[in-house]
């Protein structure tokens, strides 16, 4: 057929065209042709890839080109039928492309799904994934297993028609996984119907099946010993209800023997892993190694498994599918006795016979662990029983065959214990609910061929063979429905019918059926039976033949290959023979479990009625015969080829009966190399598993089809526009007769266009030649363009040029003529200087003359001065020498005194050095040689230094030496004077006198001379010190300069490093805000699996009220809006619980259902009570985690608020029985001055009632002082008591709470006690004996209350004291400070006098500038402190008045007649009647009404258009505030959980109207505002106005109440945000993706069998406009409700979130949507959006950064991808895509027309190396369930309550305003 096509294209084999030619190693290889084919070439001239040139000579007989290749727009395309030459290379090629280049494992080939192993772990199977897929037609994303899953799902739900799904395949090319990913998107989708969770039972039947079933074998690591087809059953309501699972030809083979490299079954590795535990020691266990059936392969380990965790993970599947822990240990035990009874020996007696020695261990071990007897077990191992028509023979058997016999008995118990496990599973999975359909899965093994085949692999091809004729049948079928639903000419395809190949091994005579008859011989063997198969079949039948070298195999052609048997072995293994008397040991055993395994058939009968399987297969309507004595020969005659014969026969009838769908894995490589393709091997399954048939059929057929307005679409370039009709139909039938001439090419049908295989790579020729000349012309216009505007410019230059050039000249010009008058000027001032410097010169030289002759005067004048002054002068030098001399020592002490504080300050100096040593230690590191010198330099100066030192002190010693002589002369001379007088009196002494003299002037002189020399020697030692002290400060100041430079580095290294401690802390704070964010959201998320427990709970609670109520008739149920909802059990209202207590009751009265489903249903509700709970706990942790700062304020405020309470309500008390007292005296006083003989005189106004009333008002104002003194004193009892019980609560607080400051001022225990006796005894009544000193009492008691009180006043008194010696403490700390303040002002008027005038009055200024603004800054807090202080006792001071008024009217309706005589206390009056105070007052049981007709009942749509906004919330708050005002905390109580409960209600029975839920949203926000505006905080009354402020909450806070509607309001957003995102959903990816808003930038390219969705935008497809309509409508609404513009803001962020999420999700998963064109489209669209956030001013909502992580994929689409300039800037910008992201993008990239370049796998890998860095997380998709936490930021009202009118349409009459 392809040679027949190629033949028919000839014309398409030009130059530069590529084919495909065939290659011993790659199977095929490309090459291109180097010159145009002609008809009678014998040969083409090719040239391959790698430059080299090749004659490719043609068969001369048939003439066969090559097959042509595929343009490259369509290798990688997800659907192999949408190539337009359908062949192998193609199919091989396009497979490499996507597996290697493109990582991608799925490709779909028509109805197939191709499923290459990547034998790495991919991250495509999350749940992310699943929801990406659920619900998408199956040709709208890429290929994947879910997608057939999906479209499975979908056809049974749509068709309701069962549904198959057959996975197939070699063994390690991935069956098993692909089926257990299609069952868990089952399950996850459907979800189950019932309480058991069955979709979880489905997916843990699978680690069972494979410990059971699967083993290590030389291609697979958990490869499937045996097939195995699974029935997933659904309800009506496509629900999971249960499962069935069949199993075919298991390999018991395995049991006993493994090959190399291999293992047995996984459950034997577990066990021998988990020998240790406890409960495993009776099983005397130990390493796989230990075990004959175990280490035959000498590889007990899996790279990678473990298998002690894997059997763990085998217990809990038992366990969740009932199997208790007793069964499980017995299963284990059977176990465990196989592997023993591998291990017994079986040794030689004689030739004939074999002999098990006694006591053997392992045979002891496995008849203890079976319950069996030794003997009997040994005896049967070594013997058989051979029965004739008389009599019986016990007959010893050779030991090769008594081990063949324990290998049978192993072999078969394994096979009766995995019976039973598949149907215990079966019964597991079984559901009670009918079954409404099914889908099942077939995991089966593929086509098998090895160097040696035997009876496995036979049956394996003879089922490969019925499903391939029954796939070709399906096949065929949709080729026909597809021709005739397109009313096109149906022709007859040729196809391949493997019938005879069937007929061949199941007919009559055929290969089962010899075998069958050759196993009913008596001495029937294998060569006997080959040669029966020769003699039949060899001449007879062509698909039979006869190997050349033997005589004991056969050859059958089978579809896919041709493959050799063995016959040795098939006779043995279709009988499947065990010895029975081992059968009859075993059912005589004591271990219930195993006499169950070996039980009647009947008994063993699967749930669903299907026979059990025997030896892993299922058998069909097989009964045991009554005779209990033959069922066991029956069952052995029944052969292995027969029942598996049967079963094929009962599964092919199930498939036929569903609607087929198939999956395809393919093996890459035998080696297990991740992402590697070996062409052979994959050829070699393509062709065994029936994709290159299902190329073949639809090539012979027509395989490109197009709906006419996508080939429109694609093909506009190559219609002229008198071509283009209205009617597209005829416009593509008139562009097809002049393009495509043979109309054989091309057929048209009712909605699509059919073609040959070729027809569309013709087109697509046509289209890009038409392309490439439009692109020729385009370029060609454009360099004219380019050219003339080259021109024009240098004409424009040159025309420049020469216009500056002229300039230039003229200015030359000017300038020769300035400066030839500037030389002129120039020469004239020149003169002028020279003259004028002559005469300077002349005048300075006489000034000089008249200068040196005035000094000469002068010195003359000076010198006689000095003369004359001469001996002062040396009387002022001795003086001063004497002075300096006392000046000296004086200065030595101070010298020595600044050494040592020098020294100090050196030391610390030194420290100071030696830590900036430290700190710039690497600076040393890099200047070593610095170091060192500045070492020397240090040493140097030291040697100076001690040198300096040792002339000093030579130099001191000196001087000293030298004053001590001086002074010992001075006393001489004085001594001499003396003498020198008393010489005076005594002339006779005066020559001893002169000559003494004369010596003491020689000695002065000589010391004049010493003198002379020291002080020579001082300044020459002088000049040396200077000149070294200037060396060394030259050198200290090079130490400096380099101190400076390090100085400077330091400053540098310390900017860097408080940049980067800035940077950390910025960071640091982002990563606190982002866990906040996390927090909360967390938080939210907790609430919303709150909500959803408590209306899982609900539906529940409604489940169980049906099921055990039973209606009579005319019952009718109770209004949904009257039930309570019982999740808020803190809060319920009196009427719910009312209402639930007389709903029990009935519950109670009913009748009785079925007591095991409402006692299932009882276990479910608690269980759901407990996670409930521990939700509750969860959530209150955390709440207590957020909220303790606030949780800490309000209890303190509580506290302080029950203080002030009790406070009042004692007042209240006293004051109540003081007036009562009070009226009672003032009336029997009253009375006895009527009644009295002296009435007159006591008359009103007399002397004597003035006197009586005077002693009663000072009476009166003595008790009331007493009274204030016993309340006061009760206050603080009360909060004695209230500290002291805190104090006990909270032990580990240090800080004592505010409100407790004035109570434990009452320290004293005596004191309390005191006080608390005294107030006992007030209360008291008074004793009988009081009545003996006053006939009432009143006196006593009145004096022992004032004895009590003055103990009282005492120890107040005694506390005063303290607080005033406090008081004394805090002024003298004050004064400290005051005077502290005093000397710094001092010492700034000090400083500031040393500064000029200027500066001085600048900071005298600025200091009191900044003293008056601390001042002002105090005075501000005082007042705000006293502010606080005045509203809080004015509130108080009004409820007290309102107390005492109310008060004063109970007095005045005892006494009216006194209202006269009595003065009239102030009452608290409105100034007018009518002031409306913004409350609205409700009886109680008008709760019901006002909650029915303001919330269940109203319409959101008439009070959004007619009413202002948060109307409803408005109401609800005055009338809240009206029962706070009455002080009814019940009543407030009940409002409030009412309000709650009836919104959530509302919101539960239209949860999912926008509307509904924005207009609740909104009113709970305005609710919430309110309870804060008018809550009396601080921080939410700042933009009140005073009217607002008096409308304050008064007396109950509610601050918990503001926490649960909080939530609410946290929960109404969530509930929007999911009713947002339903109506959004189905408009994003056609608007965003599908729908070409830009029309004609992006074609549509040719598709396969599965259509996409079309971009063309049809009546029911969503565009761009319809998402900005909606957003538009979405925004109008929640703006007409009054929501917050900051809660709009979140809603709006969180709405481009989805957009964005979903979009990029879909671009991910889409590979036809990564394409240049459609990134520009995506990125108008995000345009278009922008354009939307700007027109309604919502630009800085954050809702732009959401689309950042679309924005750069679609950017990622557009940019270059060559270079590593490129690579580089692509990391730098996809900041906002991870990893996984880009890659993905990367590889799904592709071009839409042939001018585009495929992204190169090594710039993906280096994309890849660039960002291995990064840290991120793995995920390849967004998460498009993420809801960002929501916050309410506090927005107060500016509308008055007062002026709130209420419309009658709310039906509210019954509300009176206050």
């Amino acid at each position: 057929m392809h040679e027949n096509m190629n033949q028919e294209l000839d014309f398409m084999f030009v130059k530069y065209a590529r084919v495909w030619i065939p290659d011993v190693e790659e199977v095929w290889r490309s090459a291109e042709l180097t010159k145009d084919y002609r008809q009678g070439d014998g040969a083409l001239q090719l040239q391959l890839e790698d430059g080299k040139e090749l004659e490719y000579k043609l068969d001369p007989k048939t003439n066969n080109l090559p097959h042509l290749r595929n343009p490259d727009i369509l290798v990688g395309e997800n659907d192999l039928t949408a190539l337009s030459y359908l062949h192998e290379p193609a199919v091989l090629h396009n497979l490499k492309v996507r597996f290697i280049d493109s990582k991608l494992i799925y490709t779909y080939c028509g109805i197939v799904l191709v499923a290459i192993n990547p034998y790495e772990t991919l991250p495509i199977y999350g749940a992310d994934i699943i929801n990406a897929y659920s619900g998408q037609n199956m040709g709208d994303m890429d290929p994947h297993i879910f997608a057939v899953a999906e479209e499975a799902y979908k056809q049974m739900a749509r068709d309701e028609r069962n549904q198959s799904i057959i996975v197939s395949g070699e063994s390690g090319a991935g069956k098993t996984v692909s089926a257990k990913y299609a069952m868990r998107y089952f399950a996850t989708v459907s979800g189950s119907a019932s309480e058991a969770n069955v979709e979880e039972k489905v997916l843990a039947s699978n680690p069972i099946m494979e410990s059971i079933g699967n083993a290590k074998t030389t291609r697979n690591d958990n490869s499937s010993r045996f097939g195995k087809y699974i029935e997933i059953g659904f309800d009506k309501r496509y629900h999971i209800i249960g499962a069935n699972m069949r199993t075919y030809l298991l390999e018991k083979s395995r049991v006993v023997f493994q090959a190399d490299e291999e293992r047995n079954y996984h459950i034997f590795y577990q066990l021998c892993a988990s020998a240790h535990l406890p409960e495993f020691k009776a099983l005397k266990l130990g390493k796989a190694d230990d075990f004959h059936y175990t280490k035959q392969g000498r590889n007990p380990v899996i790279d990678g498994i473990d298998d002690a965790k894997e059997m763990s993970t085998t217990r809990n599947a038992f366990t969740l599918l009932g199997v208790n822990e007793s069964y499980q240990m017995g299963l284990f035990r059977i176990l465990a006795s196989i592997l023993h009874l591998g291990n017994v020996e079986v040794k030689d007696r004689d030739s004939d016979s074999s002999i098990i020695p006694p006591n053997n261990g392992h045979l002891s071990v496995f008849c203890e662990l079976m319950g069996v007897t030794y003997q009997d077990m040994s005896h049967w191992l070594c013997h058989k029983k051979l029965k004739t028509a008389t009599e019986t023979y016990i007959k010893p058997i050779p030991k090769l065959q008594a081990i063949n016999a324990r290998d049978a008995l192993a072999k078969h118990i394994y096979a009766k214990l995995f019976n039973w496990i598949v149907d215990h599973v079966n019964k597991a999975l079984h559901s009670t609910v009918k079954q409404h359909s099914f889908i099942g899965v077939l995991d089966i093994y593929g086509f098998e061929t090895f160097e040696i085949n035997s009876f496995e692999q036979f049956c394996i091809n003879y089922a490969n063979e019925k499903l391939q004729q029954q796939f070709n049948m399906h096949v065929f079928k949709l080729e026909q429905e597809e021709y005739m639903k397109e009313q096109i000419p149906w022709t007859l395809i040729d196809f391949y019918d493997n019938q005879p190949c069937i007929n061949l091994i199941e007919a009559k005579m055929g290969v089962l059926d010899l075998l069958d008859e050759e196993c009913k011989m008596p001495k029937g063997s294998d060569d006997s039976w080959a040669q029966k198969l020769y003699n039949t079949h060899l001449k007879t039948c062509a698909l039979f033949e006869k190997p050349r070298m033997s005589n004991k195999a056969f050859i059958i052609q089978h579809f896919a290959d041709k493959v050799e048997y063995q016959c040795d072995g098939f006779l043995e293994k279709n009988k499947d023979t065990v010895n029975e008397e081992q059968i009859h040991v075993l059912k005589a055993s004591k271990f219930d479990l195993l006499v169950e395994l070996f039980q009647d058939e009947e008994k063993a009968t699967s749930p669903t009625g299907a026979a059990p399987t025997t030896g892993g297969r299922t058998r069909l309507s097989v009964k045991p015969d009554k005779s209990k004595a033959g069922q066991a020969s029956k069952e052995h005659k029944k052969t292995v080829g027969l029942q598996f014969r049967n079963s094929l026969h009962l599964l092919m009838e199930t498939l036929n009966a569903t609607t087929p769908h198939y999956v395809r894995c393919i093996k890459p490589n035998d080696y297990k190399f991740a992402f590697t393709f070996d062409p052979k091997r994959a050829v070699q399954q393509l062709r065994a598993c029936g994709v290159l048939e299902t190329i073949r059929i639809s090539a012979a057929g027509f395989p490109s089809r197009w709906t006419y307005q996508e080939f429109f679409s694609r093909y506009r370039v190559l219609m002229k526009q008198k071509d283009v009709l209205t009617d597209r139909k005829m416009t593509c039938k008139n562009v097809l007769e002049k393009l495509v001439q043979d109309q054989d090419k091309y057929q048209f049908g009712k909605t699509k266009i059919f073609f040959r295989a070729g027809q569309v790579a013709y087109l697509e020729k046509l289209r890009a030649d038409k392309l490439r000349a439009a692109c020729i012309r385009i370029q060609k216009t454009i360099r004219c363009w380019l050219a003339r505007k080259k021109y024009l410019r240098m004409k424009h230059a040159a025309t420049t040029i020469q216009r500056y050039v002229r300039g230039y000249q003229a200015r030359c010009l000017a300038k020769f003529l300035r400066r030839t008058r500037a030389a002129i000027i120039i020469q004239k001032y020149q003169r002028m200087y020279v003259q004028r410097k002559c005469y300077k010169r002349k005048q300075a030289a006489a000034l000089v003359m008249q200068c040196i002759l005035r000094a000469y005067m002068a010195r003359q004048l000076y010198k006689a001065l000095l003369r004359e002054h001469k001996a002062i002068i040396i009387q002022k030098m001795v003086r001063g020498w004497l002075a300096r001399q006392w000046f000296k020592r004086s200065l030595r002490a101070i010298v020595y005194l600044q050494c040592c504080i020098r020294r100090m300050r050196a030391k610390r100096e030194l420290k100071k050095l030696k830590i900036e040593a430290r700190s710039v230690e690497h600076f040393k590191k890099l200047n070593i040689g610095m170091e060192n010198k500045i070492m020397q330099l240090q040493r140097r100066i030291d040697e100076q230094n001690k040198d300096n030192r040792s002339l000093s002190e030579r130099l001191n010693g000196l001087e000293i030496s030298h004053a001590a002589e001086s002074e010992r002369l001075r006393v001489e001379v004085t001594r001499l004077r003396g003498a020198e007088e008393d010489a005076k009196n005594n002339a006779n002494k005066v020559t001893t006198l002169l000559e003494e003299l004369e010596r003491l002037r020689k000695d002065l002189q000589n010391t004049q001379k010493e003198k002379k020399v020291i002080e020579e020697w001082a300044k020459t030692y002088q000049d040396e010190m200077e000149q070294m002290i200037s060396e060394l400060k030259e050198q200290n100041h090079l130490l400096k300069n380099e101190k400076n430079d390090l100085n400077r580095m330091i400053q540098e290294q310390g900017q860097q490093w408080t940049e980067k401690m800035q940077r950390a802390l910025k960071e640091e704070t982002e990563q606190l805000e982002n866990d906040l964010n996390e927090e909360r959201s967390r938080y939210q998320n907790l609430l919303t699996e709150h909500l959803r427990l408590e209306e899982k709970y609900d539906d529940l609670k409604e489940e169980i009220t049906l099921a055990v109520n039973v209606p009579k008739p005319g019952h009718r149920r109770t209004d949904s809006t009257h039930s309570s909802n019982e999740s808020e059990c803190t809060y319920n209202s009196e009427f719910a619980e009312s209402e639930e207590g007389s709903r029990g009751g009935e519950d109670v009265s009913k009748a009785i259902l079925d007591m095991s489903l409402f006692l299932k249903l009882q276990k479910r509700v608690s269980e759901l009570e407990q996670e409930k709970q521990s939700l509750q706990n969860e959530l209150d942790r955390r709440e207590e985690q957020f909220q303790r700062a606030r949780a800490r304020d309000d209890e303190e405020h509580k506290k302080a608020r029950s203080a002030e309470l009790e406070y009042e309500s004692l007042k209240r008390q006293e004051l109540e029985s003081e007036n009562k007292k009070l009226k009672h005296h003032l009336n029997e006083m009253r009375q006895s001055l009527r009644g009295s003989p002296e009435a007159g005189s006591a008359a009103p106004g007399s002397p004597a009632y003035t006197v009586l009333l005077d002693q009663l008002n000072s009476s009166n104002e003595e008790l009331e002082v007493r009274k204030e003194e016993v309340l006061i004193l009760r206050s603080q009892l009360v909060s004695q008591k209230e500290a002291m019980q805190h104090k006990d609560e909270k032990a580990t607080m240090t800080e004592p709470l505010p409100y407790i400051e004035d109570v434990q001022k009452l320290t004293d225990a005596k004191e309390i006690s005191q006080a608390y006796m005294g107030l006992k005894d007030t209360n008291r009544s008074p004793f009988p004996d009081y009545h003996k000193l006053n006939e009432d009492g009143e006196l006593w008691l009145v004096y022992e209350g004032l004895k009590e009180t003055n103990r009282l006043l005492e120890s107040q008194l005694q506390a005063q004291r303290r607080s005033h010696e406090n008081e004394v403490e805090v002024l003298r700390g004050e004064l400290q400070s005051v005077k502290e303040e005093n000397n710094r002002q001092q010492q700034l008027l000090a400083q500031n006098l040393q500064l000029p005038p200027e500066a001085r009055i600048e900071a005298s200024l600025q200091h009191e500038i900044t003293r008056l603004t601390n001042e002002n800054l105090d005075l501000m807090e005082q007042l705000e402190k006293q502010d606080k202080t005045v509203r809080k006792l004015k509130k108080q001071l009004k409820v007290f008045a309102k107390k005492i008024n109310d008060l004063e009217g109970g007095q005045m309706d005892v006494s009216p007649g006194q209202t006269t005589d009595e003065p009239v206390h102030p009452v608290n009056i409105p100034r007018r009647e009518k002031d409306f105070q913004g409350m609205l007052e409700y009886k109680k049981e008008d709760e019901l009404k006002l909650v029915k007709n303001l919330i269940l009942e109203l319409k959101p749509r008439g009070v959004a258009v007619n009413l202002i906004p948060g109307l409803p919330a408005y109401i609800l708050f005055m009338c809240l505030r009206h029962a706070d005002y009455v002080n009814d905390d019940q009543k407030v109580r009940s409002l409030l959980t009412s309000v709650i409960n009836s919104i959530k209600k509302i919101l539960k029975k239209r949860g999912d109207d926008f509307e509904t839920v924005s207009f609740w949203l909104s009113n709970t926000c305005r609710f919430l505002h309110c309870l804060k505006q008018y809550s009396g905080d601080d921080q939410f009354m700042k933009h009140n106005t005073p009217k607002q402020n008096d409308h304050c909450l008064s007396n109950f806070d509610l601050a918990e109440y503001r926490q649960v509607l909080s939530d609410l309001a946290i929960q109404i957003y969530q509930q929007l945000i999911k009713c947002m995102e339903n109506i959004l959903q189905p408009m994003i990816v056609s608007g965003m993706l599908e729908h070409e808003t830009i029309q004609g930038v992006s074609g549509v390219k040719p598709t396969g069998l599965r259509k996409r969705t079309s971009s063309i935008a049809d009546e029911g497809t969503y565009t761009l406009d319809s998402i900005i309509r909606q957003l538009n409508t979405f925004h109008s609404i929640m703006c007409q409700h009054g929501t917050d513009p900051e809660l709009i803001k979140q809603v709006v962020k969180q709405q481009f979130y989805i957009i964005g999420a979903v979009t990029l999700n879909n671009l991910l998963l889409r590979k036809d949507m990564c394409s240049w064109s459609k990134g520009m489209q995506i990125r108008y669209n995000v345009s278009q959006l922008e354009e939307w956030l700007r027109d309604k001013n919502l630009m800085t909502c954050g809702a732009k950064e959401t689309l950042e992580p679309l924005i750069q994929a679609a950017q990622l689409l557009q940019v270059k991808k060559k270079t590593d300039e490129d690579a580089e800037a692509i990391c730098s910008m996809c900041n906002a895509l991870s990893t996984a992201q880009i890659v993905k993008v990367l590889n799904l990239y592709t071009p839409v027309n042939a001018f585009e370049e495929r992204v190169s796998v090594l710039f993906i890998r280096t994309i890849q190396t660039r960002l291995r860095d990064r840290k991120e997380s793995p995920q390849l998709l967004m998460d498009t369930k993420l809801i960002y936490p929501v916050t309410f930021p506090f927005n107060p009202s500016s509308l008055a309550l007062e002026t709130i009118q209420i419309p009658g349409s709310l039906n509210l009459a019954f509300l009176t305003r206050v």
